[in-house]
């Protein structure tokens, strides 16, 4: 007499099961039992080949999203990440090229819950908002090759590596003539004309900056004047304001949380009464997380403490023409970029050492979260506590200062809020571009 072993394995479970069968042809009820096996075994093959899923794509970028549905046009884009069984998080910010470096956070759930990815992507100054984008499609296409190779298309994935490609894969090189150097020049002039007022105004600037592991070696100079006039009853107000302005700092690395440095600046500036401000600040910071991180969360702890020189154009309030003072200052930082949504919040305490009830204090917070699906709130804040005009001028403001705004006014707080709501429904699975009328 021959018996059948039948193994039975669920995929989704890893679950083997054994039946032991004696010869199926032995007894009616024998090839009954072995038919049924049979249906059984190809039950389970089905419900393997269901597994492989179509991809749903979700993205969170600042970037053009339209454009991202448009190339990728192998998936299904969704506009919420409930509905998404693959999530992408492109966070961005400022590299020492002059561009941006976009890090992406691949995240797959139900059959894509193993395949998780991370990709990176630099821009530099001298490439096009078109160079950008075409860049940052082939990277997210890049990242988004494990899931296909999981999904229902796997078997319509055709591998190809140019030639120019391998051919440049033996000739590069990382010489850099500039030395991290990156320098910008700057200019803009701005006219506005009507009937019974006009303004003219003209900015120009110079900006150099360096940017290694170790060091950020920064400067700047900027000069700028805005000219105005304001008729009213035959009665002209003619407003001039100058601003010339230049700082520079050195930062260095000590380690993975902690850096030092040294800020410096010189200012002449019509509007707040100065005729010539000299700054001198050596500055600590700690990050509570790596600096590694900063892309996706940071919560820094700088302190500053330094001299501050100021000429007055005119006498002050306190009848002050020149005045040498030392200063301190915390500030703290936190910035979160998740899945949820972002958080950015700021608070900046400052006094003067010698009189610490002139002082000034500064909250900064701005949020934007997905609350539940299709629903996002934004709200953001500001307010300054101003207790140190010591540079304001004496006597009171006239009607042409107020008006034309040429002179800095006396205040003890400025406070701004803002709130947005925006809930998205209906269809999900749109993927079609059209900008026609």
């Amino acid at each position: 007499m021959q018996s059948l072993y039948l193994d039975l394995q669920n995929s989704n479970t890893n679950h083997q099961t054994t039946f032991l069968m004696k010869n199926p042809l032995e007894t009616p009820r024998s090839f009954l039992l072995y038919i049924y096996f049979i249906f059984i075994s190809i039950g389970f093959a089905q419900e393997e080949v269901r597994q492989k899923e179509a991809i749903k794509l979700f993205v969170d970028c600042n970037c053009e999203r339209s454009y991202i549905r448009q190339e990728i046009n192998f998936v299904s884009h969704v506009r919420d990440q409930a509905l998404a069984n693959v999530k992408l998080f492109i966070y961005d910010i400022a590299n020492g090229s002059g561009g941006r470096t976009y890090k992406l956070d691949y995240l797959g759930t139900d059959g894509f819950a193993d395949i998780v990815n991370k990709q990176s992507y630099d821009t530099n100054s001298n490439m096009t908002a078109d160079d950008i984008r075409k860049g940052l499609v082939k990277t997210i296409k890049s990242g988004l090759l494990q899931y296909v190779a999981a999904s229902d298309l796997a078997d319509k994935i055709i591998y190809k590596i140019s030639d120019e490609g391998l051919a440049k894969r033996q000739d590069i090189d990382f010489e850099d003539p500039w030395n991290n150097w990156l320098f910008e020049v700057r200019g803009e002039a701005r006219m506005n004309k009507e009937s019974s007022r006009n303004s003219f105004r003209y900015e120009a600037g110079f900006v150099s900056d360096r940017v290694t592991e170790k060091w950020r070696i920064r400067a700047n100079i900027e000069i700028s004047q805005a000219n105005s006039k304001y008729v009213q009853d035959e009665e002209e107000f003619i407003s001039k304001r100058k601003r010339y302005f230049g700082n520079g700092s050195i930062v260095r690395s000590l380690t993975d949380h902690w850096s030092a440095g040294v800020f410096g600046s010189a200012r002449y500036d019509t509007y707040t009464n100065l005729d010539l401000a000299l700054r001198m600040t050596p500055a600590l910071e700690y990050n509570i997380f790596p600096y590694r991180e900063v892309l996706r969360r940071e919560i820094t702890f700088a302190y500053k403490i330094g001299l501050v020189h100021n000429d007055y154009i005119e006498t002050t309030i306190f009848g002050e023409d020149t005045e040498t003072l030392f200063s301190h200052s915390l500030d703290v930082q936190a910035r979160f970029r998740q899945p949820w949504g972002n958080m950015y919040s700021r608070l900046i305490g400052s006094t003067f050492l010698s009189d610490f009830s002139k002082n000034r204090v500064q909250f900064d917070c701005s949020v934007s979260m997905r609350v539940l699906k299709g629903l996002a709130v934004r709200f953001s804040g500001n307010m300054k506590l101003i207790q140190d005009q010591i540079n304001l001028p004496a006597g009171d403001a006239s009607l042409e200062d107020v008006l034309l705004q040429q002179k800095q006014i006396a205040t003890n707080f400025v406070t701004g809020f803002s709130v947005g709501l925006s809930y998205t429904f209906g269809s999900a699975f749109n993927n079609i571009i059209n900008t026609r009328l």
